[in-house]
């Protein structure tokens, strides 16, 4: 057997913490999509996260990627991502790229799909580490993601990375009939719930998940000046 360089022992060690998180962190909080799962154990999650955590991107937990804003805790990304329950025809919306982690595995399952993000920088380093990784069917935007992309709807899910006070009104006019938005609603640095939105023929109807906390969406359809973060 040929021993192993130094940079292929690292990849190496990176794969076995990966998998590791999805057995234990994932599958044992009752996470069983195989599609899902499959993407977890894809997508290098330390690529995503700033050098000074890199040793700590396999951890239960939210990590900060700078500007105030953090990646999501894996267990979350997953959840969130089978609650979208998005297919390979899934035409999909997330706001809020941040640092291009849940965009990835949004980009494993789906056809297509296109993340907003307000800040220039975070959105330019999640467009360059996804180009790197070959998610040749993304496209990142930089503006409001609260008023959605409305030259490209109707999309078939929506995913929104950050809480809102109630779901947007821009992204329930983009969500095609029989689509789904999924999105954290309650106050901003409050305790949060987890909201699946489908639309039907005559209307929204809206089903809650689990408690959570993410970093308040900022937006003319999110909170438009929280404390500590700076106003659209």
């Amino acid at each position: 057997m040929t021993p192993r360089g130094p940079q292929e022992t690292l990849e190496h060690a990176q794969t076995e913490r990966r998998h590791a998180m999805v057995e234990g962190q994932i599958e044992r909080r009752g996470v069983h999509d195989p599609d899902v799962l499959s993407a977890l154990r894809t997508v290098p999650r330390h690529l995503f996260v700033p050098t000074e955590v890199e040793d700590r991107a396999y951890d239960d937990a939210a990590l900060p990627i700078g500007f105030g804003q953090t990646i999501s805790q894996p267990y979350i990304v997953a959840l969130m991502t089978v609650l979208a329950e998005v297919t390979l025809r899934s035409r999909v919306l997330e706001v809020g790229s941040g640092s291009g982690y849940q965009t990835a595995i949004l980009a494993e399952l789906a056809d297509r799909v296109y993340t907003v993000e307000r800040r220039r920088e975070l959105e330019e380093r999640a467009r360059l580490i996804l180009a790197k990784l070959g998610y040749h069917n993304v496209t990142t935007v930089l503006g409001d993601g609260s008023l959605g992309l409305p030259e490209q709807a109707p999309f078939d899910r929506i995913v929104v990375t950050a809480a809102a006070p109630s779901p947007p009104p821009p992204l329930l006019e983009q969500l095609a009939e029989g689509g789904r938005l999924v999105v954290p609603i309650g106050p901003a640095g409050g305790d949060q719930v987890l909201v699946v939105v489908t639309r039907t023929a005559d209307g929204w109807h809206e089903v809650e998940s689990i408690p959570c906390r993410f970093v308040p969406l900022l937006g003319e359809s999110g909170y438009r000046d929280v404390e500590g973060q700076e106003p659209p």
